[in-house]
């Protein structure tokens, strides 16, 4: 009789140009290693190289949204079992060093092991398109904000006349006032300063038209894809696209509401000790969507008649306000859970 083909796991670690694998057997033992380049000819080399192993039972990868994302797709595409590792425990490293094929081996383990379940996103829907288009609509928030600071900045040290054209302004009208001026080509300190000034102003008009262009563009996206979670009291524009992105285009990979929650960081966490039985916040998980259900939490404590009477009930037992935006964002990710799944299943 042939001997059987023998099971296999393979750990990936991914860098910009290469990715380190390395192979194990289901009984822990190290078979092999092989760098190969990030491209689709090293993918598939990968794949023939573990394949030469045996069968591969999966393929643990760090990095699944970022380096390795070009070949988890080439993976699931070849109907290989992929798992997402997280980062390489530190005091492991701290034993034994680090090295591209240690973080490799690791990631074999912790699948093997069970420490690694989780399945990647798929990264291949309108969720993919959301999450784009925020990352760049946040990016150019953060650099409105900062040039709408170095305005400010720069009034409170000019000289009068600017300071006192500009001072009481809204931000939209001090902008268009700047950014209409004509300081001339002088290099006096109050030329420059205007000079300065309106460049800046000129900068905050452009990134608002673009931040408004990025808004109608998510509002059809998110219209489309999660018409029943916008419809939720709280859920903005934006709380619906931080949660659509946590989820992520194949959101069956998070089986329960329970799984969700710890997605997003607001499953109560055990924080006993001795005569004292209390539960305390989650540090973990994807803080865009802890923050998401933190937004919806505070809007229903504030306009929700029946939220508000929860919470005063809640205080009445003893629970402080931070434990009781705890639970309120526990019981938001168990009822937001069912209808992000409807939603983005609707659309397959």
């Amino acid at each position: 009789m042939p001997e059987p083909t023998p099971k296999i796991i393979v750990g990936v670690d991914t860098h910009t140009d290469t990715h380190t694998a390395v192979v194990i057997d289901v009984q822990g033992r190290r078979l092999d290693d092989v760098e190969v380049p990030a491209n689709p000819a090293g993918y598939q080399r990968l794949l023939e190289w573990a394949n030469t192993h045996g069968t591969i039972h999966a393929i643990g990868v760090e990095g699944t949204g970022s380096y390795g994302a070009g070949l988890t797709r080439f993976l699931t595409d070849a109907d290989v079992t992929v798992i997402e590792v997280g980062r390489p425990n530190r005091q492991h490293r701290r034993r034994y060093g680090k090295s591209d094929p240690a973080d490799a081996e690791g990631a074999a383990r912790a699948v093997l092991s069970g420490q690694a379940t989780g399945t990647p996103k798929s990264r291949d829907g309108i969720v993919e398109s959301i999450r784009t288009l925020h990352v760049v609509k946040r990016s150019a928030i953060k650099a409105r904000t900062q040039a709408a600071n170095q305005i400010t900045n720069l009034i409170v040290t000019a000289p009068d006349a600017t300071r006192q054209e500009l001072r009481g302004l809204t931000p939209l009208k001090r902008a268009r006032r700047a950014a209409a001026w004509r300081p001339g080509t002088g290099h006096d300190p109050a030329t420059v300063t205007r000079q300065a000034i309106r460049a800046l102003a000129r900068r905050w008009l452009a990134l608002t038209d673009e931040i408004n262009t990025h808004n109608k563009a998510l509002d059809k996206m998110i219209a489309v894809a999660a018409p029943n979670l916008l419809a939720e009291q709280g859920v903005s524009r934006d709380v619906a696209a931080k949660l659509l992105i946590a989820a992520g285009d194949n959101p069956q990979r998070i089986r329960t509401e329970a799984g969700f929650a710890a997605l997003c960081g607001v499953n109560p966490v055990t924080a006993s000790s001795g005569k004292t039985t209390r539960h305390r916040l989650n540090r973990a998980g994807d803080r865009q969507a802890n923050n998401a259900l933190w937004t919806i939490a505070r809007v229903r404590l504030s306009h929700d008649p029946e939220t508000r009477a929860y919470a005063e009930r809640r205080k009445a037992e003893g629970l402080s306000h931070r434990e009781i935006v705890r639970c309120l964002k526990r019981y938001l990710a168990r009822r937001l859970h069912p209808i992000i799944i409807q939603d983005l299943a609707a659309l397959t």
